[in-house]
This record gives C-alpha cells, sequence and structure tokens, in this order.
C-alpha cells in the first residue's frame, strides 16, 4: 500500500481519495506547489495533512479564524497526530509551551493565524525548525477582490522568503472567481503550481429560495419541520440576529445567538454551545462560521439576503459538510437589496487601501450585489446559476432546487414589457421597482399625487395586474438586460439600449412563469438503518464526548454512524471497513460502539 494511502486510512479512516485529493497529495509529495480550488466539505485539509505526516520537519497551516484552528487541531490529535495552534487566545504559559514544543520537534502540524506570521517571536522559532511546508487556507482572503480580504494575508509571501529553504507551498478555497485565482496565484508567489479545481457543486445540498408574507412566521415553520437537526440561521444586521434568536427561543427552539456586538467571552460560550450540540440553532451575522468544521449542520436558512454570491455560497455550503442530505434555504425581500447596499456604502474603509481602490472596492461589491439579486428572482435552475458564476458547468436542471421542482411555463409578455418600459422613460427613469408599480397599477399615494404621476399616459394602464406581477415581470426585464437599476440612494430603474428594440416591437420578450406547485423536494432515498440503533450509537459518541471534552463529530460523524448501522460490524477487522474509521479510532472507540452493535445482530 502507497504511503499516503496507509496514512489516510490509519489516521483519517478512509480508503480512497476524494476526487482531487489524490492529485494534490501527490503534487506536494514531489515538492511541486499547489492550488486547490475546491467546495465545501471536500476535504481540503486532507490535501495538505497527509503530507505533512510524510515530511521530516514541521508543517506551517496560515488559518484566519482561532475557531477553526482549535477544531482542526482537536480533530488531528483524536486522529493520533501531533499538532498545535498559535493565536490570541493561548495564555502566556500555553505561548511558551507551543513554543518549546516546536523546537523539540513534538508537532507534525501548526496553525498560525495570518498576523503572527512576521512577528520576532515566529520568526526566531522559524529559525531553529525545518519548516517543510506551508498550506494557506481560505485562500481567497489575499484577494482584495475576494469577499474576505484581509491585509494580513499579503504578509504571507514575506513570510516564506525568510525562511531558510523556500517549502513548498499550498493554497485552499472553495470560493474562488477566475479573478480571485490569478491574485492567489500572484500575491502568494506560487512556483509553477498544478491548479486543481474539482468544481463547485455540492450534489447533497438543495437549494431553495422563497419570497413567504411573514419571515418570521415561514421561519417557525420551516425550523419546526427541523426539529431535531442542527441548523444555522443568518442574518443581515446584529438586531436582527436578536430578534430571531429571541423569536426561536419563545418558541421552544434552542436558538443562541453570534455577532460582533457580544463580548468574546459570550462569542466564544455560544459557538461552543452550537459546536457541541448544546443548541441546535446558530442565529448569526456573517461574522460567525468561515473555518467552522461542525459536520452535522443539515440545514441553512438565510433569513436576509447576503450581499454576494460568494458569501452565500461559503455560508450555505457550511450545511451537509458530512455528506448527509442538507438544505440550504433563503427567505427574500427587496428591502434586502436595499439593506445590502446601505451596508455596502457604510462599510469601514480599509486604510491600506487608496481612496481610488476603496471605490474600485466598492463598485465590484455593488455589481456582485447585482447577481446576488439575480439569484434571488430568477425562474431558472439555482444550482446552474451558482456553478456558471463560478465559472463551472452545469446542466439548466438539476431535478434539486426549488426552481427545478416548480413548474414554469414560457410565456410572452412582450406587450407588458413595453407598458412598463415605456412608463420607466416617461416618468424620467428617477424611481425605483415601488414607484413604478404603483404608477402603473393606478395608485392615489400621496406621493404620486404630489409629482404629478398621475397625470401621464402610462398611469393606471395595467391596474389589473398584482405588484408581484409585475416585478416578476421587470426582474426579468432587467436579467435580460433591458432595464438596469443604478444604485444611488436607492435602486433607480433605467432602459438600456436593447429595450428599444422591444418598444419599437422589433423584438419579442419571453419569460418563465409559474404554471403549477409541483410536490415538496424529494429527498434522495438513503440506506435504510434501524433508527434505535443509531440513537444508541449518538448517546455514546456523546457521552465519550463529554468525557473527553470535544465536539461530538469529532469522535464519529453522522455519516459514519449511519454507515455503522448499514453495515453492522462485529469484528475489529468489519469495523475498520466503516467509513471514517481509522487504526488510531478502532483502538480508542471500538471495543465500546462493537458491543452496542453486537446487540442489533443480522
Amino acid at each position: 500500500m502507497e504511503v499516503k494511502y496507509k496514512i489516510l486510512k490509519e489516521h483519517f479512516g478512509h480508503s480512497d481519495f476524494r476526487a482531487g485529493q489524490g492529485n494534490i497529495v501527490d503534487c506536494l509529495f514531489s515538492g511541486r506547489d499547489a492550488l486547490g480550488i475546491m467546495p465545501t466539505g471536500a476535504g481540503k485539509s486532507i490535501c495538505y495533512q497527509v503530507p505533512a505526516l510524510v515530511f521530516e520537519g514541521i508543517t506551517v497551516v496560515v488559518s484566519p479564524l482561532i475557531s477553526l484552528m482549535k477544531d482542526q487541531v482537536t480533530a488531528l490529535v483524536q486522529s493520533g497526530i501531533s499538532a498545535a495552534y498559535i493565536n490570541s487566545s493561548l495564555s502566556e504559559s500555553q505561548y511558551i509551551r507551543v513554543f518549546q514544543n516546536a523546537e523539540k520537534g513534538k508537532y507534525k502540524i501548526i496553525y498560525v493565524a495570518p498576523e503572527r506570521l512576521t512577528t520576532a517571536e515566529f520568526s526566531d522559532l522559524c529559525k531553529k525548525i525545518n519548516v517543510s511546508m506551508v498550506a494557506v487556507d481560505e485562500a481567497h482572503c489575499v484577494s482584495q477582490w475576494g469577499q474576505d480580504f484581509r491585509p494580513s494575508y499579503l504578509k504571507i509571501s514575506e513570510f516564506i522568503k525568510g525562511l531558510k529553504v523556500r517549502p513548498v507551498v499550498g493554497a485552499f478555497t472553495a470560493t474562488a472567481t477566475k479573478e480571485v485565482k490569478n491574485d492567489i496565484l500572484r500575491l502568494l508567489e506560487l512556483d509553477n503550481p498544478l491548479i486543481v479545481t474539482t468544481g463547485f457543486d455540492r450534489p447533497n445540498l438543495f437549494f431553495s429560495v422563497e419570497r413567504p408574507g411573514s419571515k418570521s412566521g415561514r421561519l417557525l415553520e420551516l425550523v419546526k419541520e427541523r426539529k431535531d437537526k442542527s441548523g444555522i440561521v443568518y442574518c443581515s444586521t446584529r438586531k436582527t440576529v436578536e430578534e430571531v434568536c429571541d423569536l426561536l427561543n419563545n418558541n421552544g427552539f434552542s436558538a443562541t445567538r453570534y455577532h460582533a456586538g457580544l463580548s468574546e467571552t459570550e462569542r466564544k460560550d455560544n459557538q461552543e454551545a452550537f459546536v457541541y450540540d448544546r443548541s441546535q440553532i446558530m442565529v448569526a451575522t456573517n461574522a460567525f462560521g468561515m473555518g467552522i468544521d461542525k459536520s452535522n449542520v443539515s440545514f441553512v436558512i438565510h433569513y436576509n439576503m447576503p450581499k454576494n454570491i460568494e458569501s452565500y455560497y461559503q455560508e450555505a455550503g457550511r450545511a451537509g459538510r458530512d455528506g448527509e442530505e442538507a438544505d440550504c434555504i433563503l427567505l427574500y425581500s427587496g428591502q434586502d437589496v436595499c439593506t445590502n447596499q446601505f451596508l455596502i456604502e457604510r462599510s469601514e474603509a480599509n486604510p491600506e487601501l487608496s481612496e481610488e481602490e476603496q471605490d474600485a472596492v466598492r463598485k465590484k461589491d455593488t455589481e456582485r450585489l447585482k447577481f446576488m439579486t439575480y439569484y434571488c428572482t430568477t425562474n431558472d435552475c439555482l444550482r446552474n446559476f451558482i456553478l456558471r458564476y463560478f465559472g463551472d458547468r452545469s446542466a439548466n436542471y438539476c431535478g434539486k432546487c426549488s426552481n427545478c421542482l416548480t413548474q414554469f411555463e414560457t410565456v410572452d409578455v412582450t406587450v407588458d414589457a413595453q407598458k412598463i418600459l415605456s412608463c420607466i422613460i416617461k416618468t424620467g427613469q428617477r424611481f425605483g421597482k415601488k414607484m413604478i408599480c404603483d404608477v402603473l397599477r393606478g395608485s392615489k399615494s400621496e406621493r404620486i399625487m404630489r409629482l404629478g404621476l398621475e397625470i401621464q399616459s402610462t398611469y393606471g394602464i395595467m391596474k389589473s395586474s398584482t405588484e408581484k406581477r409585475l416585478r416578476e415581470i421587470i426582474d426579468s426585464l432587467e436579467q435580460q438586460g433591458y432595464i438596469t437599476a443604478e444604485v444611488g440612494e436607492y435602486p433607480v430603474l433605467k432602459v438600456t439600449a436593447a429595450s428599444y428594440g422591444v418598444l419599437r416591437g422589433n423584438v419579442n420578450v419571453s419569460m418563465k412563469a409559474v404554471k403549477a406547485k409541483a410536490e415538496q423536494p424529494h429527498k434522495s432515498a438513503n440506506n435504510p438503518v434501524n433508527a434505535e440503533l443509531l440513537n444508541k450509537l449518538k448517546e455514546l459518541r456523546r457521552e465519550l464526548a463529554s468525557k473527553k471534552r470535544v465536539p461530538s463529530y469529532v469522535i464519529f460523524s453522522d455519516a459514519a454512524l449511519t454507515d455503522m448501522c448499514v453495515k453492522l460490524p462485529q469484528t475489529p477487522e468489519e469495523f475498520l471497513n466503516v467509513s471514517g474509521v481509522g487504526n488510531v479510532k478502532l483502538k480508542q472507540y471500538g471495543e465500546q460502539f462493537l458491543e452496542v452493535i453486537g446487540k442489533y445482530k443480522p
């Protein structure tokens, strides 16, 4: 057996690598740099952890979040791998002990916050040890065009240049457009790297966009349907986080909260309550989650629309990391667009960027917001929309999103489009969707009367149409390039050059409209398992996790427990055939789990 397969089975419990992993491992083994662009849950960490155990020296992993480092190190130690982290959470005595152990060669992997790389203490340490590899996690943070730009990531190439011998370098990210990928290659100065893009698709995730009349009511329905599941609810503001968390707790659900306005102690306690399954639901802003390695999150609900597709896919991707079926649901309203534009305009300036660069970043953020809005309003396949955004190929029908499971028909809306475009022009191209809809429907609102809009020719010409129907046509016209929504204090609709062909009758316009509601999403069938045995295994896992003070999924993932129920191993040799069981975990837990499984012999 090749050494990489031996390490994979012994420490991580897997018999084979997932797509892309083996190629990257071989590349790093050979001393060549690599860039891995792989979706959340695809196993990026395996790509550098396996080579790290073969190299003679230490692997330095640059990681952006304390929580990520802690989770990764805990999981490595449980798998029999010596590892540590260096960040601001360590006490002075812990900090000294980690450095002393590192000098003695007691660690194979050290996780380091990017801010620590160029400190005098860490530089001195690196002069005394052999750094054989540097792995950069969340590598998109190096790009100012990425959604999580961190200036401290720009120090990485400086750190690498300062080492005695240049180590092999691996960079990894889940979300990277072509622009961001090029920045990673350039700013990290990767040397003739192997570039592996495994595709961005997460087949186990179901995507849905809803426009409920009451978000709070719909949220309670969704959570009730998933009452025994672990999930995250994302909100755009701290105030909304507080309101939603109270809503859930007041209705009998176990929820906790996370946002930048809480003390560091409370954020840490609340995060641990969620990770250790003491709280079922985490309600949070986007301050929560990057690098959180909780594998049993089975749903992510966005109470508000995020600012861009990159953030959405990264946040939604925190569901289903164990490979099990999971739901990603977005509750959309037009107000979400205004809120996000406000947040973009009021975002804190980055002191390391010039005024021109700041302006360019804001314009880029506004452009990304436009595509996020298109995602929320399209009638096309949601999975295909996301994958095309990242330059990936996809079928136009996935069969596993709310749009694909809704029956549509293509309808001609040329006449309606002409009326809408005429209204936008005749009202001076200075109003947003709401006002245009009100004019077309003949509203007698005080503002319309004050502005004298009731006397122009398009006033009331679509009075029989609902506002919802008009908004759908406007959204479609925008996506087809006949309208733009220019953002200032609020979005203002303007026609494009292409619209005049429609107005002159030279171009017909069609759109997909809902024909009839299909059945609710049908989850793909899993292997039938004994529910009683699965619960017993979860109880045992919870007891062991409590004694060791680690999250339950660090012992075994839900997927591993399900596989135990399917395979019903009776001997240590058979237990090793369970996905996620390696020699280390067999020695630690095999006897106890086999005893429980033995009571359910086939």
